[in-house]
């Protein structure tokens, strides 16, 4: 048996052990029942037919659920990505969003060629955290709108400026009171649902009240939206030749990076997350990147909605006991079957429930329990962390994320940087100024506000032997501060630089000593 067969064999190998196909076909039910609320809901609040949703899911299922990777992860439209999407399809028309994804699939294909899966884990957990509350509150506040029946606006800020005229207009109009108290019956329904009885819990939170929603709504003839069906047929517009020529400007592209981001730190994070919670295979990275591109490729061919997976279905997957990754091949199958069989179901649903589901999934995306003790252990981490999530709020998706990422270099390069300055005095009078630690141009500020302090009628030595690490820019300033700080007649202060072989160029070091030493010639002339 080839190598490249033996990828696709292993996992199935659990297949062998007594009952685990009956375990993988209960679990694959209990995936297709979390996922197909989960399908629609972000594609409604994406800004795209619902069919696309279900794609989506079913490319998931079908294409990504049979390549190497991650045994038991199951991939879909993510709610990670509904802010970023909902943006593209406004500023570009849904034509433009097929040939997005496609990009962004070839892209993680080629960063998965090349290994790169495993450097998307050393993005700082903060800057992810900060980037899903981000998300969760731009999707929060976007749905309240929806909940209401009433057109969302289109930046975060105005989303804010907007909630009070949004709950004066809902109190005032009966229409949208009936959608807000439909969409809020939802919410009700899935923070309490983990409460009740594990024989009814067998139904999953999201189906149960989306299914709920539907038959009160069905039930009392309520005024409310419901889903818009056009077949799944019909919803599947692949990108045309002028779409893919659109892809080159710069716009685009920046979407597409966000994209490709966004979409493979979610999903390798997810994987990381899915690992710790069975003992099966663990996750080859770099071919789940690369399965995950495939997967993207496929719907940006059929006009789809980018995929990512998704936690909330690998955890309901590996908890309904699946061992192996038929499970997530067959709830893809069975995404299909719906999407063929029933289409007209979806046109019974109201939007104010797939709303609340998705506010309800908003909320969880907020790392609320983990702030607090985040900030009192790590008080700059807790700052990326905000910062990333207000700027996404504030500006958008992508601009938010690289705030954090630089946010996170800066505070990174300043925790490294630390250095520790002390002054000592010898017999004699001579003071002896010791630098420990990594002296950067990130502390001159501290260094040079020890060192202006120091009194220039006395002998100095500036002691550099025992830095880890002297820059250029601080190397530069310490030696212009000795050959101008001491007073003429007094002793020119001497740098003692690291020996050869450490952290500081010799031949720099030779080239300090000689300038300090006719530093040193002229005030004896003076």
């Amino acid at each position: 048996m080839s190598s490249f067969t033996s990828h696709f064999l292993t996992p199935y190998r659990a297949l062998r052990e007594p009952g685990a196909v009956r375990r993988d076909f209960l679990a694959s039910l209990v995936v297709f029942l979390v996922a197909l609320p989960l399908c629609v809901g972000v594609a409604v609040a994406s800004g795209v037919p619902a069919e696309l949703g279900l794609v989506t899911g079913i490319v998931g299922g079908l294409v990504v659920g049979f390549l190497p990777g991650s045994a038991l992860q199951v991939s879909g439209p993510a709610a990670g990505l509904t802010v970023l999407v909902f943006e593209a399809v406004q500023e570009f028309g849904l034509g433009m969003l097929g040939a997005i994804v496609l990009l962004t699939g070839a892209l993680q294909i080629a960063l998965g060629l090349l290994r790169c899966g495993r450097w998307f884990r050393a993005i700082s957990v903060s800057v992810v955290q900060g980037m899903l509350a981000g998300i969760g509150l731009v999707l929060i506040l976007g749905q309240l709108y929806t909940m209401a029946g009433a057109e969302q606006p289109r930046s975060g800020v105005e989303k804010i400026t907007g909630l009070p005229g949004l709950l004066v207009d809902t109190l005032s109009g009966t229409t949208a009171l009936t959608a807000a108290a439909v969409g809020f019956g939802t919410i009700a329904v899935l923070v309490l649902w983990p409460k009740l009885p594990p024989s009814v819990r067998l139904v999953p939170a999201p189906l149960a009240a989306v299914a709920l929603a539907t038959a009160v709504t069905a039930g009392f003839r309520l005024d409310v939206a419901n889903v818009t069906v056009r077949g799944l047929v019909d919803a599947i517009q692949p990108p045309g030749l002028g779409d893919l020529a659109e892809l080159g400007s710069v716009a685009v592209l920046g979407t597409v990076l966000a994209f490709t981001l966004i979409a493979s730190a979610e999903s390798l994070f997810s994987a990381a997350a899915v690992d710790r919670m069975h003992d099966g295979p663990r996750t080859h990275y770099d071919k789940e990147l690369v399965a995950q591109g495939v997967g993207n490729t496929v719907c940006g061919v059929l006009g789809a909605l980018p995929m990512t997976a998704v936690i909330v279905r690998s955890s309901a997957n590996v908890q309904a006991g699946a061992r192996t990754p038929l499970s997530r091949v067959l709830h893809g199958a069975w995404l299909l079957l719906f999407a063929v069989l029933l289409p007209a179901a979806l046109g019974v649903i109201p939007l104010a429930a797939l709303a609340g589901v998705l506010v309800h999934a908003g909320c969880k995306l907020i790392p609320v329990k983990e702030i607090v003790p985040l900030a009192r252990a790590h008080r700059g981490e807790a700052v990326v962390l905000a910062t990333t999530a207000i700027a996404i709020v504030v500006t958008n998706m992508f601009e938010g994320v690289v705030i954090g990422l630089v946010l996170a270099v800066v505070k990174s390069a300043w925790d490294t940087s630390h250095v520790h300055v002390d002054v000592r005095e010898l017999t004699g009078g001579r003071l002896v100024v010791t630098l420990t630690g990594n002296a950067t141009f990130l502390r001159l500020p501290r260094i040079l506000e020890t060192l202006e302090a120091m009194p220039k009628d006395r002998p100095i030595e500036l002691d550099l032997t025992v830095v880890r690490h002297l820059d250029h820019a601080c190397r530069t300033t310490l030696e212009n501060w000795a050959l101008r700080h001491n007073d003429s007649g007094t002793e020119a202060v001497r740098m003692m630089l690291p020996v050869a072989g450490s952290v500081a160029d010799p031949p720099a070091a030779a080239a300090a000593d000689s300038r300090v030493e006719e530093s040193a010639k002229a005030r004896t002339r003076r």
